[in-house]
């Protein structure tokens, strides 16, 4: 996999003209959809269990966020220019965000499940090794004590597959 570049640190000048307005909504807008393009794809893979090939995707996203959050900050600094010169694109611009943000929204809700499922995973893993380290003995009310940590088995994760 190719290294990606880190992103440039934001343009430290607001914009003061059309045609740097032009220029940051059109690379917002075109980082915006690869983007999207990224986090679809990689929400597709974690929903079909894929979770290797998500992972793989984890660069392109970071460098197209780092990118995203750049355009944002001139964005954001050259408020009062598009307050008052506002281009045409910057309404499809705040749309494409509303669309933006429900699959991301959707991206995490699957990352979350994914999160939750595993951590049920490891905690009845963890229970189970932990009984079986435990005497089997009774207790005076006549059951099986509680699991006591002090028998607890440290588990260790193989990341290679």
């Amino acid at each position: 996999m190719t290294k990606l570049p880190v992103p440039a640190p934001p343009s430290q000048t607001p914009v003061t003209n059309q045609a740097e307005a032009r220029e940051v909504v059109g690379h917002i807008s075109d980082v915006m959809d690869a983007l999207l393009g990224v986090v679809q794809e990689e929400t597709a893979l974690l929903r079909a269990g894929r979770l290797r090939d998500a992972a793989e995707l984890e660069p392109t996203k970071s460098y197209l966020a780092g990118l995203y959050a750049n355009d944002a900050a001139r964005l954001k600094m050259s408020a009062s220019y598009f307050a008052q010169h506002p281009p045409s694109a910057l309404a499809a611009l705040k749309q494409r965000h509303q669309q933006f943000h429900s699959l991301l929204q959707t991206n995490l809700t699957v990352l979350a499940t994914i999160h939750s499922l595993w951590e049920g995973i490891m905690r009845r893993l963890a229970e189970d090794v932990t009984r079986k380290a435990s005497p089997q003995t009774y207790g005076a009310s006549g059951r099986t004590p509680a699991l006591k940590p002090q028998f607890a088995q440290p588990l260790t994760l193989s990341r290679v597959l």
